[in-house]
């Protein structure tokens, strides 16, 4: 399994973080795509974003997509405080 992890500060609000994720697995069915958690720091602004995929390719394949970017930059960006970390890796289980 592959993704990616997301560390960012908060500007909006943890529900609007939440309805614009939901929002974006309806609209859009990405091959691959398992699922994501989000994190919320006990200082209730740092935010980890955990979002999983069945293979590296198709991640990327969602990460190299213009209108993936767009959306991004009109929808999530609006709700984080400058840009996020991005760390991108194969998940191993521990089990």
């Amino acid at each position: 399994m592959y993704g990616t992890v997301m560390t960012a500060k908060l500007k909006g609000s943890l529900e609007d973080l939440r309805l614009i994720s939901k929002e974006w697995e309806a609209a859009h069915p990405v091959a691959g795509y398992v699922g994501q958690d989000i994190l919320v720091g006990d200082d209730g602004e740092t935010v980890v974003s955990v979002v999983r995929f069945e293979s590296k390719a198709l991640y990327q394949q969602l990460a190299d997509d213009p209108a993936q970017d767009e959306w991004w930059r009109a929808r999530m960006m609006p709700l984080l405080d400058g840009e996020p970390q991005w760390i991108d890796g194969t998940w191993h289980g521990t089990g």
